[in-house]
Parts: structure tokens; C-alpha cells; sequence
């Protein structure tokens, strides 16, 4: 019956995934993911709370998972992370009784329309706020939230102060360049050195939103990890991570005169996390970002975000406010949160985004209400 549905109209709707998980054994659910991005921190979180695993991996990527067998009950390896769409691919998934959670890696490497329309396989969180990954959704989001965040260039030859571009990287498509430019004379040396000389290139993306520029948000940057739970209805601050990237880590740990002497093409690919604290008398402001983000996405995106989330920013000086650019409305790559101590604080015990969705999905169990973080 199921497979007659996603032939006939292709579109996932929330009342059809509450059916299907409340058809599964509810004794022998595992707790499925994307095998990339953070699904080792979600795994581990999965096994302490006695869960079986499934890593849905990409054939030539699968060692990796074969290696942490403690929290990796089972590898589901295909030829392509896409793949996932195939019917016969969900019905392994229905059958082995697997809630997906996603992850950054699902919606990179799968679009995110037919994530949303045609994957028969119930989700962990807010399949619909997915989108919000793009730049033009998040921007929206911000906006009807009150929280406060960079204003949008339209073109670069608008472009009159510091400001970041971040577009879609040229040789590996899921990642995003970024560079900064004070002036469109700045911006298309940088363009050039980046994607080289292709002006087409330029107008092309700058018509489809994959280019985005925005006011440089000058500041120490912090990602805020929180996780909202649609059953007690509380919004948790999980920690704060910092990113790590390449080359700019690089080049900045550099003595300053080797920097002043040379010429670097900068960039901003993340490649690790790093664990940081905030200031105490600052925790009012990040709760209260986080509680405004969350009335908004119940206003856009009904039932609004489950689960863990976080935003990216930067505090300001000489004000100290909290300037947001940029969303994670899904797990987020942050497995330094085991040393975070605000969730020490709340729980008595650190904990990460990975097991906090392992929580909230035992909690439901018990008390019987799936239908709170399932879509």
C-alpha cells in the first residue's frame, strides 16, 4: 500500500510517518542517519541510551564506521548517499524499524525537496525546516524572529564596507566559499582567483541565491548549540562550539611578518570544532535568541523545530550584542559538546546534541508520544 502512495503523489505528509512509526516494533527501533557530519556523536549518544544504529554509508566511505563497532550495530552501504531515495532502500529502513535523524551531510548530498516529498521513512525533527539551510530561508527566519543579524548586499557592485561572500564552492559542490571584500573591485579579484575569470559564472549564480553577500559581522564568533523539546516544551542551551577552518587557521597561526610578506588566497572550509564558554552575563541574551527562533519557526514552519539546532554569530564590540549569520536547523557537527559545561549545568551531566536526540526519542517511548518528534 505504502509503495502505491509514493508512486501516485510523492509527498510525505507528518500524519502518514506517525501511522508508519506506529506500525514499527516499537522494542527494536534503531536510530538511523547519513554515515558523515555527526554520525558518530549521534550513534554514541544512541547507544548509551540502549538503541541499536544503522549509518546509511557510501560505498568507499564505509571503513570508517566499520571501525566503531561499540555504537555502530549495523552499516546499510550504497553506491551513492542519494541512494536513500530508492524505494527498495526505505522499505529495508521501514522493516528494520529505523527513525532517521538528519544531518548536514543528508541535505548536501540529497535535494532537499525530495528529502521532504519523497522519503516514506519517519524523521527525528522538522523534515520541512530542512530548506532552512539555504541562505534566503534562513535570512526570512531571522527576520520574522526579531533577531538580529547581517543586512544583505544585493550585488556586489553594491558593495561599500567589509562584507562576506559565500557562495558554493567550484571544485567541491557541497561546500561553501567564502571570502570577505571591501569593494567590487575587491570582490571580483577574489571571485577571479577563486572561480576564475567566468563573469557568466557570476551572474548565473547571482540570479539562483547560490551567491549570498552580507555585512561583515565583526566580532567573536560563537556557534550556540541548543536543542528544543516539543514534549516538555523547553528550549535547552547545549554549549558553544568554534569552528576550525582551512586555510585561515592555518595562516593565521602564522608569525605576523610571514603574513605581511606573502600573498594567500584565504578560505573559510570547515574542517574541525572547538569547544568554548561565554560569559556568564551573556547566557540572558543567548536564551532569549534561541526562545525567539524558536516562536518563529513555529509561526513559519508548523509544528516549528524539534529537537537540536543551533546558530551561528558573532558578539560585537563596543555593544556586546549577539549578531546571528547563519543556521544549523538539524543535528549539528559539534561533538565538542562533551565538554561543554552548560549542559553539566541543566542535566548534571555533559551532553551532546547526539544524545540529547536519544533522550527525547526514549522519553517519547516511554510516555507515548511519538507523534511529538516524528514528521
Amino acid at each position: 500500500m505504502l509503495e502505491q502512495i509514493q508512486k501516485a503523489k510523492k509527498t510525505v505528509t507528518r500524519k502518514e510517518m506517525i501511522s508508519i512509526i506506529n506500525g514499527y516494533d516499537l522494542s527494536k527501533i534503531q536510530i538511523g542517519m547519513i554515515a558523515s557530519h555527526s554520525a558518530l556523536d549521534l550513534s554514541d549518544g544512541a547507544t548509551d541510551e540502549g538503541f541499536q544504529t544503522l549509518a546509511v554509508c557510501q560505498k568507499g566511505r564505509e571503513k570508517t564506521y566499520s571501525r566503531y563497532k561499540r555504537i555502530i550495530s549495523k552499516s546499510l552501504v550504497l553506491d551513492s548517499f542519494s541512494d536513500v531515495l530508492r524505494a527498495d532502500v526505505q522499505k529495508k529502513l521501514r522493516d528494520w524499524n529505523v527513525l532517521f535523524v538528519p544531518n548536514r551531510s543528508l541535505t548536501a548530498y540529497v535535494n532537499v525537496e525530495r528529502v521532504e516529498k519523497e522519503i516514506f521513512v519517519p524523521f527525528f525533527g522538522n523534515r520541512s525546516m530542512l530548506k532552512t539551510d539555504e541562505r534566503k530561508y534562513q535570512y526570512e527566519l531571522f527576520q520574522d524572529a526579531g533577531i538580529l543579524h547581517p543586512k544583505k548586499i544585493e550585488s556586489y557592485k553594491l558593495i561599500d564596507k567589509l562584507c562576506m561572500v559565500k557562495a558554493v564552492e567550484p571544485v567541491k559542490k557541497i561546500e561553501r566559499a567564502f571570502f570577505t571584500c571591501a569593494s567590487p573591485e575587491e570582490f571580483l579579484k577574489k571571485w577571479k582567483s577563486i572561480f576564475g575569470n567566468s563573469i557568466t559564472l557570476l551572474e548565473e549564480q547571482m540570479n539562483t541565491d547560490e551567491i549570498w553577500i552580507e555585512e561583515f559581522a565583526l566580532g567573536a564568533q560563537f556557534n550556540f548549540n541548543y536543542f528544543y523539546s516539543p514534549i516538555s516544551e523547553e528550549l535547552e542551551f547545549l554549549g558553544i562550539d568554534r569552528r576550525i577552518q582551512t586555510n585561515l587557521d592555518g595562516i593565521l597561526k602564522l608569525p605576523t611578518q610571514e603574513q605581511l610578506n606573502r600573498v594567500f588566497d584565504v578560505r573559510y572550509i570547515e574542517i574541525g570544532h572547538e569547544s568554548a564558554t561565554i560569559r556568564e552575563s551573556m547566557l540572558e541574551e543567548v536564551y532569549a535568541i534561541g526562545e525567539k527562533f524558536v516562536a518563529a519557526s513555529k509561526r513559519k514552519y508548523p509544528p516549528g523545530i524539534i529537537g537540536p539546532f543551533a546558530l551561528q554569530g558573532a558578539v560585537t564590540a563596543p555593544d556586546q550584542r549577539i549578531v546571528i549569520y547563519d543556521l544549523s536547523p538539524r543535528m549539528p557537527g559539534s561533538p565538542v559538546l562533551y565538554s561543554s559545561p552548560y549542559s553539566k549545568y541543566f542535566f548534571g551531566h555533559n551532553v551532546t546534541s547526539g544524545h540529547r536526540v536519544a533522550m527525547e526519542v526514549r522519553r517519547a517511548l516511554e510516555e507515548n508520544k511519538l507523534e511529538k518528534i516524528v514528521t
